[in-house]
């Protein structure tokens, strides 16, 4: 019976270690598969409203200006996300750990809120390169977008 106990120990540790060897697998998010998955995305918006070319350079235009402004924003929130994590590993004190994570939570929300507000302005400005046709179609896409929102999330 020993032996038996002392075999299956030694088999459990040996398969640790090969199960340990094998490489995570992970999910296929290459940036290309992003990329074109985008784009297909953006084509089907843009033929969806029947944009012109000279409103698809536009839209490309105000796309990209909201990018430029967004990412110092975007890569403030993932540093602030990063010392939060930080914080949590830390050995301090579980009183001054969450002082300092509410901190960083009021600033992370005070980025989230600036981000907000360009994506309104950019919004505002697409939404000027529009005829009255086109709003109407966007305004129904938004329509349906929340309601696909609400089924997927709410299950209503």
């Amino acid at each position: 019976m020993k032996k038996l106990l002392v075999l299956m120990f030694a088999l459990g540790i040996a398969m640790t270690n090969v199960f340990a060897a094998e490489p995570p697998k992970t999910v296929d998010t290459k940036p290309a598969n992003i990329q074109e998955m985008r784009k297909a995305r953006e084509a089907a918006f843009e033929k969806k409203l029947g944009l012109t070319e000279e409103q698809k350079v536009q839209a490309r235009e105000i796309r990209i200006e909201g990018h430029k402004k967004m990412k110092p924003i975007f890569d403030q929130i993932r540093a602030k996300k990063k010392e939060a994590e930080m914080v949590k590993l830390s050995r301090i004190a579980v009183q001054a750990q969450e002082e300092k994570l509410a901190v960083i939570e009021a600033e992370i929300k005070e980025l989230e809120k600036q981000a907000m507000e360009i994506r309104k302005a950019n919004f505002k400005k697409f939404e000027s390169i529009l005829t009255r046709d086109q709003k109407k179609i966007l305004k129904q896409m938004k329509k349906e977008g929340k309601k696909k929102h609400k089924a997927a999330h709410f299950g209503k």
